[in-house]
């Protein structure tokens, strides 16, 4: 230690005597006499049960159901979309009637009730079915989580095996009580159609067996036929009208061609028992375009358009979801006008809505606000427009991603009107930094205009006289968030240390 850092000797000798004439205490005595032991240990307990979440949970909630909010929701009545749903009730009637319904495919842009109405529809369906005791059910297959031949058999097929055991335990109980009231004295025998007891016993033990032989598909490891035959044999097991859901079928096509379309599309001339219709749903007019004509012919014997909502509309949906999501007085008058507004300017998308007013009502929330207002709903459009940004960054190919981050080193470095020369000259030079193969400047060209239309740069053709022309580059979305986003990825090594070196330039 320094001697500086030495207390002085008048303050060690102050402290010594404190201490020394300071009168003797009994500590457990003055601790006895002035504060209760066990009010300490209350004291402590409430210290430790004021939690990390007592203060959010002091405030009054907002929402009385936010899941009424969210796409996943299927409500009870969808505005604006009776036209499209009477026209699906008017094609699957047909099942009721134990006949095959044509095949329907759904077309329209993200966020127009596409989804929804369908499993209202397909609800409404299977209540009546059961209403009726027509044998009639709806499948449902997400084709961008489900999306290979394989994958989308496999989940069929195992639904099927469920539900025919449990048919099976079913009819095996029955025939379990009717053996049992026959050997009491009972002369139900005669009325169930079997001849004798061992005719009985023979069907419940061909049922037991059959239950036994319903092996589940895996997931994997199968050959595709073996998935495919086991399907075919679930789903013929009994009689019954079967309407499979294809959500996003275009990401089918797109992963694994059309043979699933065409497998499905041409059992119902080989089932027995069972008939197949097909309900496709896509966001892409044009994916038919790349179908084998037979396939295409089938699958859109009818066809629905879902067109986008306005703001009124939207208005409309919002209000009949608030109404249920919302407690009583929640929102201010301009919430939902607004929230219509900005997903009207995002064509007519109600999932955009939806997730504008949640987000809105979650922010008021976490501030403790007791109503929804204005600042909430644009705080909200700005977190959301930033998460989509995120999510469209991290899920670029690793090309695009030094691409973009060329150009945040040139806007970094003050460069504005960037050109395409420019960001090729960084873009191989980051390129040599973490070992990647480096396109050629044509190919880079080609995902600059990729990176224009995801919203991601702006990127606007301009002339240069006997120049020529060229594209002026400027980024579209926040540099610091972007840049943290490209770093989060660990193809790209240690591009964050790659400091090329970027010439400047006079502009004119």
């Amino acid at each position: 230690m320094d001697s500086d850092d030495t207390p002085p000797d008048d303050y060690a000798d102050d402290e010594e005597t404190d201490l020394h004439d300071a009168p003797a205490r009994d500590r457990t005595t003055d601790i006895s006499r002035d504060v209760d032991i066990d009010d300490v240990l209350d004291d402590d307990e409430d210290a430790d049960s004021q939690g990390l979440f007592d203060d959010l949970l002091s405030g009054e909630p907002i929402f009385e159901n936010k899941e009424v909010l969210r796409p996943s929701y299927t409500p009870h009545e969808l505005p604006h979309r009776n036209e499209q749903i009477n026209q699906m009730a008017t094609i699957l009637v047909s099942a009721l009637r134990g006949d095959t319904p044509s095949n329907i495919l759904i077309y329209g842009k993200t966020g127009t009730g596409k989804t929804a109405s369908a499993k209202f529809v397909s609800k409404e369906l299977e209540s009546t079915s059961q209403k009726y005791d027509v044998p009639c059910e709806v499948e449902y297959i997400n084709c961008e989580v489900t999306d290979t031949q394989y994958r989308v058999l496999a989940q069929l097929a195992n639904k099927f095996i469920e539900k025919n055991r449990a048919v099976i335990e079913n009819r095996v109980d029955e025939l379990t009580d009717l053996r049992s009231a026959v050997t009491d004295g009972g002369s139900a025998l005669a009325d169930a159609q079997f001849d004798s007891l061992d005719a009985l016993d023979d069907r419940i033990e061909t049922l037991e067996t059959d239950r036994e032989e319903m092996e589940p598909v895996p997931m994997t490891g199968w050959p595709t036929d073996r998935v495919y035959s086991s399907f075919f044999e679930a789903v013929d097991y009994h009689e019954r009208v079967v309407v499979i859901m294809l959500d996003e079928i275009d990401k089918l096509v797109e992963k694994s061609g059309d043979d699933t379309l065409y497998n499905l599309s041409r059992m119902n001339s080989e089932l027995d028992n069972s008939r197949i219709s097909i309900m496709g749903i896509s966001n892409d007019l044009k994916f038919t375009d790349f179908l084998d004509p037979r396939v295409k012919s089938s699958l859109g014997e009818e066809e629905i358009v879902f067109p986008p909502y306005d703001a009124n509309q939207l208005r409309d949906i919002l209000q009949h979801r608030a109404d249920v999501a919302f407690k009583s007085g929640a929102l201010t008058e301009d919430v939902i006008p607004l929230c219509a507004a900005f997903a009207a300017q995002e064509h007519g998308d109600a999932r955009r809505a939806l997730d504008l007013l949640r987000t809105a009502g979650e922010l008021a929330e976490r501030g403790q606000a007791d109503t929804v207002e204005e600042e909430h709903v644009r705080k909200a459009q700005d977190k959301i427009e930033l998460d989509r940004v995120v999510e469209v960054v991290r899920t670029l190919p690793t090309q695009s991603k030094i691409v973009l981050f060329a150009i945040i080193l040139l806007e970094k470095n003050g460069v504005h009107n960037i050109n395409t020369g420019e960001v090729y000259n960084i873009y191989k030079r980051l390129c040599e930094e973490i070992d990647a193969d480096v396109l050629t400047q044509r190919r880079v060209t080609d995902l600059i205009s990729e990176l224009d239309m995801l919203g991601i740069v702006n990127a606007v053709v301009v002339s240069k006289g006997r120049y020529g022309r060229t594209k002026e580059i400027s980024l579209s979305v926040p540099v610091e968030e972007t840049e943290a986003v490209l770093l989060s990825d660990s193809r790209l090594g240690d591009i964050e240390n790659a400091q090329p070196f970027v010439q400047a330039r006079f502009d004119n």
